[in-house]
């Protein structure tokens, strides 16, 4: 069993009745604390694995460091009582006095359940980061293939069904990266901040493939990462599509089989 599921006891309800207790297999979800310079920024709720590439795509795609230059060192905590499972990272900055943590203390842009999404959230991002003049080509051809290859490299989806996934490929449809889990937000960021660390972001020419909607929030986190293609086999959110217009990214949804939706940036797909 790896670490991104575990064992639980369930009965069946099956033909009228209800079975004995038998073992089934559920994607782990557990704390992690993401702290900069020894402060508490930040609790996710996450699948256990990659938590460095976590608090790095996470501290990105927050605003709170610019890329790869600002880290100085991700260390993971072990706290007592913990049983030896590090249930904390601490992030250490290049330069420490341009942290001011009042002001960056989780401050997602938005979300879906915050109330307040408006053009007004747009405008916030966009006075932050350029929208993106990438002048990558894709073949309509390449994206339809995509999520067939993304469901070869999903084991523990295989075994839980309860994993979100996000996939990292180049302009000709080459897999680079996946990340599961239980959080599509910490699936992404656990895929940019491995980018990240290995410093290969800007994430210029690259697509990125979701496995569940795309909402406001995971188009702003591929535009932090500098990624022009946003891909989806679900649907997206009313305000992901005008974020993709604004930011300058392609954005298409419902990708299966032999058709998609286009609902930005249809200049890139060829």
């Amino acid at each position: 069993m790896n670490s991104s599921a575990t064992t639980i006891q369930l009965r069946r309800y099956k033909g009228r009745r209800l079975g004995a207790e038998e073992p089934d297999v559920v994607a782990r979800e557990e704390p992690l604390e993401i702290r900069v310079e020894g402060r508490p920024l930040s609790v996710v709720m996450r699948t256990p694995g990659y938590d460095r590439e976590l608090a790095a795509g996470f501290l990105l795609t927050e605003g709170v460091i610019r890329s790869a230059k600002d880290l100085f060192d991700i260390t993971m905590c072990v706290e007592e009582g913990a049983a030896g499972k590090g249930n904390a990272v601490d992030v250490a900055l290049t330069h420490p006095g341009s942290f001011d943590f009042e002001k960056l203390t989780r401050h997602v842009f938005t979300s879906s359940s915050c109330g307040i999404c408006s053009k007004a959230s747009i405008d916030a991002v966009m006075k932050r980061r350029k929208p993106l003049s990438d002048d990558v080509r894709v073949p309509a051809s390449v994206l339809l293939g995509l999520p067939q290859k993304l469901a070869r490299e999903q084991p523990t989806f295989k075994s839980t069904g309860g994993l979100h996934a996000c996939a990292l490929f180049d302009a000709e449809g080459r897999l680079l990266d996946v990340r599961e889990d239980v959080g599509r937000h910490n699936a992404l960021d656990k895929l940019i901040g491995a980018a990240l660390l290995e410093k290969r972001t800007p994430l210029h020419g690259h697509i990125v493939l979701l496995s569940g909607r795309t909402s406001f929030e995971m188009m702003q986190k591929a535009h932090a990462a500098g990624i022009p293609v946003v891909a989806a086999i679900s649907a997206p959110s009313s305000l992901a599509v005008e974020f993709a217009e604004e930011s300058g990214q392609t954005l298409a949804g419902f990708i299966r089989g032999r058709s998609m939706n286009v609902y930005a940036g249809a200049e890139r797909i060829g």
